[in-house]
């Protein structure tokens, strides 16, 4: 269980360093997915700051949703994180996917905040 936790702090570490040295002064959209939800970020990381948020926990995904474990609740997420970050003034972004494969819900997650207007 130990080395598990390590290969993916190693990875989490190479995909962070691989997008901030990329990002040239662009916010971040950070994902984290458990078994039971998903979670959606766009981050500055100059300032420090987080711009928007979304994740099915949210009293706006929970009315209409049943499950935040499936694609249908991750693209739920993405078109709701890239709303908000269109409120906030932000249109292009770097994707940073964390330790996961860019697959599944996270893949699912990418291509509707796409859709929903966020560029990267």
């Amino acid at each position: 269980m130990a080395k598990n936790l390590q290969t993916g702090a190693r990875r989490k570490a190479r995909v962070r360093r691989a997008l901030l040295s990329a990002a040239n002064g662009r916010p971040r959209l950070s994902v984290h997915r458990s078994s039971k939800q998903i979670y959606a970020q766009v981050i500055d990381d100059a300032k420090g700051v987080t711009l928007a948020s979304a994740s099915t926990l949210d009293k706006d995904f929970r009315a209409e949703k049943k499950t935040g474990a499936d694609i249908a609740a991750a693209q739920a997420v993405g078109k709701l994180v890239a709303e908000r970050a269109a409120a906030a003034g932000v249109k292009d972004v770097v994707f940073d996917r964390g330790s996961y494969i860019y697959h599944g819900r996270v893949k699912a997650l990418a291509e509707a905040a796409r859709e929903g207007g966020l560029n990267f």
